[in-house]
């Protein structure tokens, strides 16, 4: 279901665009201006995975890193790489107290996943391989290059909206010229939104079955949602755009199911978690509780 909507949503923006391009300046501008943005969005997509890694200063780890967390969390990740029939991705960290995790590669074969410290510190074993399952489905579905697709009809569409104002018909008054500069991205930022909150729930529903343990996965967005409110990621304030990468919303915003978040509302993913072993999430300790892993924790990041 959530691959059909995604389907419809690219549809819908495909043809939001040929409609702003028709408006503005015919099919020659049209194809200027696509052809722009994808100059744009196939560097990025080719560059993305250096370019995500070197901003959050991410660094690789392997399983012969002296703390006992980070080498489960390495095997564990390969390990599922293996079980989901997915070549070995590189495995980061990243030094942030937030925690958070992402995966990022134009393919399976080039994709790396990240896990910050705060998500290591703060988790389960368990809840660390749910988390790590969801990224891993991201790269089993290609959901890099479908964003990118998206975001390269989104460029587009903002590219010709701009146009409008300057290059458009004349006989059209300057009110309607505005409406398609003003209204056109917003629509297309709208709809970019919402095939990024599909893919999340495709991938929250793929990793429960690469990890074996939905549950893991629900306790886990739980916690860090809870957790990330309370610990500001300065990296991903700087960049907001990359916000739809991690695997729950690192801004400092609400998380809400609204039409310009990013990510689906925790609650109704832990429910459709929940949902696969016709249970109720348990409830999840205070905010100043700490996980088992973190007791005589020593580290950099301690």
């Amino acid at each position: 279901m959530n691959h059909l909507k995604t389907y419809i949503l690219l549809a819908a923006m495909t043809a939001l665009f040929g409609g702003v391009g028709y408006l503005v300046g015919g099919s020659g501008g049209m194809l200027i201006a696509l052809g722009i943005a994808g100059a744009m969005n196939l560097f990025a997509y080719w560059n993305a995975d250096k370019m995500v890694l070197s901003h959050f200063r991410a660094q690789p780890v392997d399983a012969r890193h002296p703390d006992a967390r980070v080498r489960a969390y390495v095997q564990d990740t390969l390990d599922m790489a293996q079980r989901a029939g997915l070549p070995a991705p590189a495995v980061y960290i990243i030094d942030n107290p937030q925690p958070n995790a992402f995966a990022t590669g134009r393919n399976p074969q080039n994709a790396a996943v990240a896990a910050t410290t705060g998500l290591i510190g703060l988790l389960s074993r368990d809840e660390i391989r749910g988390v790590m399952a969801h990224e891993l489905a991201h790269v089993q579905n290609r959901d890099t290059l479908t964003m990118t697709v998206t975001a390269t009809i989104a460029g587009a569409v903002a590219m010709l909206a701009n146009f409008a104002l300057f290059f458009g018909d004349r006989d059209r008054n300057i009110f309607a010229s505005l409406a398609i500069m003003f209204l056109a991205p917003i629509a297309a930022s709208l709809v970019q939104m919402a095939i990024s909150r599909a893919r999340e729930y495709e991938a929250d529903r793929i990793g429960a079955e690469i990890g074996g343990d939905p549950e893991a996965l629900a306790r886990a967005l739980q916690k860090i949602e809870a957790y990330a409110k309370q610990r500001v990621n300065m990296d991903a304030e700087r960049n907001p755009a990359m916000a739809h990468l991690f695997i729950i919303n690192p801004l400092a915003g609400k998380g809400a199911d609204n039409l310009f978040s990013t990510h689906p509302a925790t609650h109704n993913r832990i429910k459709a978690l929940m949902g696969m072993r016709g249970a109720s999430p348990r409830q999840q300790p205070p905010a100043q509780s700490r996980s088992p892993w973190d007791r005589g924790r020593r580290g950099p990041w301690g």
